[in-house]
């Protein structure tokens, strides 16, 4: 398909990797990614990104949750064992998860079926952590380096010969030029752009410590959490729903660093290195579909791809690889115009 002009609204993990997705599959088209915020001030750089989605639908049915997840996972299994792994900061990762309550908790229905190890943890491994743990799982998964991925997505692109526009996008009018298709993957800009009510921020916060002491993570309840990455251990976590302020907060981080050096006491020796927060946008279902709307006379087809709430790590391939799907149904209903 030649002559066709897509933009690509966002510079997150989502807009990023459809932007790599669509050039893969279109190879022929002009393709450009147009956003205001790029790397440190995206929401995916503040991500864990640990490959664990919930074990509940947030796609509009379990069928199509279970293909992005399965999507999403042979995506980040490829480039883990490519040559360029360690660039884009994928690694494989095991480790615990423990709940001292319920134990639904330590079970994930899309996880025990994909990953190659996921089982009851042993009595010795449920000593690992102090608590009063009554149930626990053991399991390897993915991990990915947010800020590693990010560049080696960027530099692709670059290499790919896709240009990246820094602009604000406030209206899908304000788009000029000759387009085919925008495929929007906006994130929580989304609420405003689309006037998407069912859209809100769930506020995250976390902390960077040096402990290469850890090699495993663990979970543990009240979204507690100790995730070892490449350079450093995020500590976390919190999820506080529709607030919008991305300030740090002293009073969230003592919280978070208590609860995780109660869960591991050697982590009180563990060097801070820094915090990060994020507004996840958050969205059930998360919206990939295909919409048309009428701008400045102008008909346009738009494939939106938000709402990816704190699994946009785990699941952007996956619905990535299914806008793509809807940017070509898109293009052959034009062709037939």
């Amino acid at each position: 398909m030649s002559d066709l002009n897509i933009y690509v609204l966002g510079a997150g993990i989502v807009g990023l990797t459809t932007a790599l997705e669509l050039k893969r599959d279109l190879r022929n088209a002009s393709i450009t990614v147009i956003a205001d915020d790029f790397y440190e001030n995206t929401t995916s750089y503040v991500a864990a990104g640990i490959f664990r989605p919930t074990s509940g639908d947030f796609g509009k049915s379990e069928e199509i949750t279970r293909k992005w997840i399965i999507d999403s996972f042979s995506y980040w299994e490829l480039l883990r064992l490519s040559s360029e792994s360690s660039e884009a900061g994928v690694k494989e990762i095991s480790g615990y998860i423990f709940s001292s309550e319920h134990p639904h908790i330590v079970r994930n229905k899309y996880l025990e079926k994909l990953v190659p190890v996921y089982r009851k943890a042993t009595e010795e491994e449920m000593g690992l952590c102090l608590g009063d743990w009554k149930y626990g799982s053991y399991f390897s998964t993915i991990l990915t380096d947010t800020a590693k991925y990010l560049k080696w997505a960027e530099k692709k692109i670059h290499m790919s010969n896709v240009p990246i526009r820094h602009e604000k996008i406030r209206a899908f009018s304000e788009i000029s030029g000759e387009c085919d298709v925008i495929v929007n993957c906006t994130g929580l800009g989304s609420k405003f752009l689309c006037n998407d009510s069912s859209l809100t921020a769930i506020r995250g916060q976390v902390s960077k410590v040096e402990a290469p002491w850890i090699k495993h993570f663990f979970y543990g309840d009240y979204d507690t959490y100790i995730i070892p990455g490449f350079d450093n251990v995020t500590l976390g976590g919190c999820r506080q729903y529709e607030s919008y302020d991305k300030k740090f907060s002293q009073y969230d981080y003592l919280s978070m660093r208590e609860r995780c050096e109660k869960m591991l006491p050697s982590l009180r020796d563990a060097k801070l290195i820094g915090h990060r927060v994020g507004l996840r946008p958050h969205r059930i279902p998360v919206r990939v579909e295909m919409e048309e709307k009428i701008a400045n006379g102008r008909k346009l087809k738009i494939v939106h791809n938000y709402g990816h709430g704190g699994y946009g790590v785990t699941t952007c391939p996956g619905t990535s690889i299914n806008a793509v799907q809807l940017v070509r149904r898109a293009l052959t209903e034009k062709s037939k115009l």
